[in-house]
């Protein structure tokens, strides 16, 4: 990554799907002016791919606690990762 830009790959647990936390949080990162993607994984969690400028990034993985109405976020766990090419814009997938 090029410098003051990070990468980060994030799993959030809880009550964090049926709530809307995919819509939401491709919202926030639009917002955020970040890239990557959100989905639903079959155990109940979300996991994203975030990428963007770190303070960008850090901004949106506080909101992430938060989430949207109705969501309860009881877990987030990151990991730095080299995200190879960009992606553009930030998209909801599976």
């Amino acid at each position: 990554m090029e410098d003051g830009r990070k990468a980060v790959r994030v799993r959030l647990s809880g009550r964090v799907q049926g709530v809307s936390f995919r819509v939401w949080t491709r919202t926030e990162a639009e917002r955020l002016g970040l890239s990557g993607w959100v989905r639903n994984e079959d155990d109940g969690s979300v996991t994203a791919l975030i990428v963007g400028a770190e303070g960008a990034v850090s901004t949106m993985m506080n909101r992430l606690w938060k989430g949207p109405t109705g969501a309860s976020v009881s877990g987030v766990t990151s990991q730095d990762v080299d995200p190879g090419q960009e992606p553009n814009g930030f998209r909801i997938i599976g």
